[in-house]
């Protein structure tokens, strides 16, 4: 089975890459998960991150932004001591940034997967790269989306975090086209 040149052959990359990644997400939990474990990889490897998630989901309260956007000192203290995430305290003061920017998205829009999705008309783009290689690491989407991001208030979402991202929640699917999970290679399946 032909999978995307970057996999390795670590079980949980093997999972992430053939039950998740390039999925379209449409659930605002999931958004947010990923919206948090992707703002906690700057300048780290996603392996790491994969590694950490479980730890992430027990000390983030299940990636619920209604309980993060609460969290106090006491509670970022807390966060800062516990050795299964990145204690990086600026990326966990974004977290909650980012929680308290992610609800008010939500009221505005109805959901964040709405605001997100309309910027391609709620169309996944399909590439078609032959190496990974060929990948961008940004493009004028991701740049769009992270500018306007930062103007609702979110930090840690760069262009090429966002880029990250959107591969991720299947926005953009970006598997390579001998890849078993590349859409032209599905119905073969």
């Amino acid at each position: 089975m032909n999978r995307c040149s970057w996999v390795t052959s670590d079980p949980l990359y093997i999972d992430y890459h053939d039950q998740e990644w390039g999925n379209p997400v449409f659930s605002d939990q999931k958004l947010f998960e990923l919206l948090l474990l992707e703002s906690a990889q700057a300048g780290l490897s996603w392996i790491t991150i994969l590694k950490k998630r479980e730890s992430y989901r027990k000390a983030f309260d299940q990636f619920d932004p209604e309980k993060i956007a609460q969290y106090n000192e006491d509670k970022i203290r807390q966060l800062l001591l516990n050795p299964g995430i990145v204690r990086n305290e600026k990326k966990i003061r974004s977290a909650i940034q980012n929680a308290k920017a992610f609800l008010k998205i939500q009221q505005q829009f109805g959901t964040f997967s709405n605001y997100l999705w309309n910027f391609v008309d709620g169309k996944p783009i399909v590439n078609h790269w032959e190496s990974f290689n060929q990948v961008p690491t940004e493009t004028e989407l991701s740049k769009k989306i992270s500018k306007d991001l930062k103007s609702r208030g979110f930090s840690f979402v760069g262009p090429t975090i966002i880029y990250s991202y959107l591969q991720a929640i299947g926005i953009v699917n970006d598997h390579e086209i001998t890849c078993f999970r590349h859409p032209s290679n599905l119905q073969e399946i």
